[in-house]
C-alpha cells in the first residue's frame, strides 16, 4: 500500500491547525483565570510537576517511535498478520512502561518538596497534587495507547485531533467551572484524569472502527523482535536526550529561582510552545510521508525535499520569531502586567532558542522518519548532558539568561552539527555538506537583518497599548513576508516550496503566479 502522502498530509495540517487554535485559545484563558483566581505560584506548580512527570516518561524509551516506524513497511506491503502482531507487542510494552512509571514515580514522592525554591501555596500538599499528576500519566499508557500507533503510521492523525478536539472541549469547560465556582486546584488536577481516560478510549474506539482488520494478536519472530528491541534501546539516548532538554530548565529554575520565576518564564514559554505546536502540525503530518518517501523514492529526491522543506521551515520560523521579538513585551504588559515581565534581554534569548530548535526539529524529523536511531544514539545524550552542565553552572552567575542560552550552545555547538553528519553521511549519502550549511547560514543572515528592521519600524508606533499592539501585529505579519519574497522569489528553493504546497493544497492556494516563469526554470 503506498500511502497518498500529500492528501493524507494537508488533512493532519488541516484538522491539525483547527485543534491547534483551540487548544492556544482556550487553555490561554483557563491559565488566565489561574493567574486571577488563584495565582501565579499555582502555575509554577503546574509547570514543574509536567517536567518531572517528563523524566519519569523516560521508561517509554521511544516505544511508540519504534513500533510506528516497524509499521511502515507491512503497510506498504499490505502485510495484515504483522501489523496485527506488532499492535500486540506494543500493547505488552505499554502496560510494563505504564507499571514502571508508577513504580518510579512513588519512589520520587519523598523528594518533591525539594525541587522547590521558597514557599508553595498554603492550601496545597505537594504530595496530593504530585500522585494525581502521575496517575493521571499512568492512565495514559495503560488505556489502549497501543491502537494510537495505526493511526499515526497511516498518517492519520486527523483523527486523533477530531477526538481531542472532543474531549479538551469537555475538559476546558469544567475546568472553568471549578476555578470560577470552587477556586479548588485539586478539581482543577481530577478533571485532567478523567479527561485523559476519556481521551484513550474515544481514540481506540475510532481505531477499530476505521482499521477493523487489524487487532492485537499473533506473533513475531524473534528477530524481528530484537530488530525493534535495538531500535528502542538506540531510541533511549534520544529520549533521556529530548528529556533532559525539555524538563531540566523548568525544574532547575524552580529549584534555583523559585515558583514565581517559573511561572513568570513559563509565561513566555507557554506562547513559543503555543507557536512551536502550529508548526509542529506541518511535522507531525509530513514525519509518515517521509518515512514512506525514504523508502520508495530515490537518495536524490529525499535531498530535494529536505532542502525544500528546510526552507519554507526558515521562512516560518524567521517569520514567528520576528513576532516573538517585537510583541512579546507589550503583549504580556497587556495580559499579566509589568510586574509579570522579565527583561527585553532575555526575550532576545528566548527568540534565538526558538528559531535554533525550529531548524534542529526538522533535522530531528528526518532522523525519526528513517528510524536512523542507532547511528545517532550517543548525539542527544552528549548534547543533553551539555546542556544540563551549563544549566547548573549559568544559572547560578545569570539566572534565566543562562537557563535560555545554555539550550541555545549546548545544540548549536554539539547537537546541530553532529546530526547534519549523520544525516548526511546515513540517509542521503553525500560526504559534503557545505552547500546545505552555507544556505542555511544565508537564510539565518537574512532572517536577523529583517528582524531588525521589522522591530526598529515597530518602535516608531508610540500609541496607547491596545493600538499600538495592533500595529505592531500587521507590521510584524507583512514586513518580513515582504522581505522574505522580495529576497526569495527568484530562488530555485522558493519554486520548489510553491510547487510543494500548491500540491498539497490541490491549487486551491493559486500560488504559482508568485513564481517567474522564463526560461530559466
Amino acid at each position: 500500500m503506498k500511502i497518498e502522502r500529500t492528501k493524507n498530509a494537508t488533512r493532519n495540517i488541516i484538522f491539525g491547525v483547527i485543534l491547534k487554535i483551540y487548544q492556544i485559545f482556550v487553555p490561554f484563558v483557563i491559565r488566565t483565570a489561574i493567574i486571577y483566581l488563584l495565582g501565579v505560584e499555582y502555575l509554577g506548580l503546574n509547570s514543574l510537576f509536567t517536567s518531572v512527570l517528563q523524566v519519569l516518561n523516560l521508561a517509554e524509551l521511544g516505544v511508540g517511535s519504534a513500533m510506528v516506524f516497524s509499521m511502515y513497511k507491512p503497510i506498504a506491503e499490505d502485510d495484515t498478520n504483522t501489523i496485527c502482531a506488532l499492535m500486540r507487542l506494543y500493547k505488552i510494552y505499554y502496560r510494563v512502561i505504564g507499571s514502571v512509571v508508577l513504580g518510579l514515580g512513588l519512589i520520587l514522592l519523598p523528594f518533591m518538596p525539594k525541587l522547590i525554591n521558597g514557599d508553595v501555596p498554603p492550601d496545597m500538599n505537594v504530595y496530593v497534587l504530585y500522585v494525581m499528576n502521575l496517575t493521571a500519566t499512568v492512565l495514559s499508557y495503560w488505556l489502549f495507547a497501543y491502537k494510537n500507533c495505526i493511526l499515526q503510521a497511516h498518517q492519520r492523525v486527523d483523527i486523533t485531533s477530531k477526538v481531542t478536539l472532543f474531549t479538551d472541549t469537555v475538559k476546558y469547560i469544567f475546568q472553568f467551572a471549578v476555578l470560577a465556582i470552587f477556586h479548588n486546584y485539586y478539581l482543577f488536577v481530577i478533571v485532567v484524569l478523567f479527561s485523559q481516560v476519556v481521551t484513550n478510549i474515544t481514540i481506540a474506539i475510532m481505531s477499530n472502527k476505521m482499521y477493523t482488520q487489524y487487532q492485537a494478536k499473533g506473533s513475531l519472530p524473534k528477530a524481528t523482535i530484537k530488530q525493534i528491541n535495538r531500535r528502542i534501546r538506540d531510541l533511549f539516548t534520544s529520549k533521556l536526550g529530548s528529556v533532559i532538554v525539555n524538563s531540566s530548565d523548568t525544574i532547575v529554575i524552580s529549584a534555583f529561582l523559585g515558583l514565581t520565576v517559573l511561572a513568570i518564564y513559563q509565561n513566555y514559554f507557554y506562547l513559543i510552545t503555543a507557536v512551536t505546536g502550529f508548526i509542529s502540525i506541518v511535522f507531525n503530518a509530513c514525519t509518515a510521508g517521509v518515512g514512506n518517501s525514504l523508502i520508495v523514492d530515490t537518495k536524490e529526491k529525499c535531498y530535494k525535499d529536505f532542502r525544500t522543506f528546510t526552507f519554507i521551515i526558515v521562512w516560518i520560523a524567521g517569520v514567528c520569531t520576528i513576532c516573538f521579538l517585537c510583541l512579546f513585551q507589550p503583549f504580556m504588559e497587556l495580559w499579566v502586567g509589568k510586574n509579570l515581565m522579565v527583561e527585553f534581554p532575555i526575550v532576545i534569548c528566548l527568540c534565538i532558542y526558538f528559531f535554533v530548535m525550529e531548524i534542529n526539529t526538522l533535522l530531528n524529523l528526518y532522523k525519526d522518519a528513517a528510524g536512523m536511531w542507532h547511528e545517532d544514539r550517543f548525539r542527544p545524550l552528549v548534547t543533553a548532558l551539555t546542556n544540563l552542565t551549563m544549566n547548573l553552572i549559568m544559572v547560578q552567575f545569570w539566572g534565566l539568561y543562562g537557563i535560555t542560552l545554555s539550550t541555545v550552545v549546548s545544540t548549536l555547538i554539539v547537537g546541530m552539527p553532529w546530526l547534519l553528519h549523520n544525516l548526511f553521511m546515513v540517509i542521503f549519502e553525500r560526504k559534503n555538506r557545505t552547500e546545505y550549511v552555507l544556505g542555511l547560514i544565508r537564510y539565518t543572515i537574512i532572517a536577523c537583518i529583517t528582524a531588525v528592521i521589522t522591530y526598529l519600524l515597530c518602535t516608531f508606533i508610540q500609541l496607547s497599548a491596545i493600538p499600538t499592539f495592533i500595529v505592531r501585529v500587521i507590521i510584524c505579519v507583512v514586513v518580513p513576508n515582504i522581505i522574505f519574497l522580495t529576497v526569495y522569489r527568484k530562488k530555485s528553493e522558493f519554486r520548489e516550496s510553491i510547487i510543494l504546497i500548491d500540491r498539497m493544497t490541490k491549487g486551491k492556494l493559486k500560488l504559482k503566479k508568485l513564481i517567474r516563469q522564463d526560461k530559466k526554470y
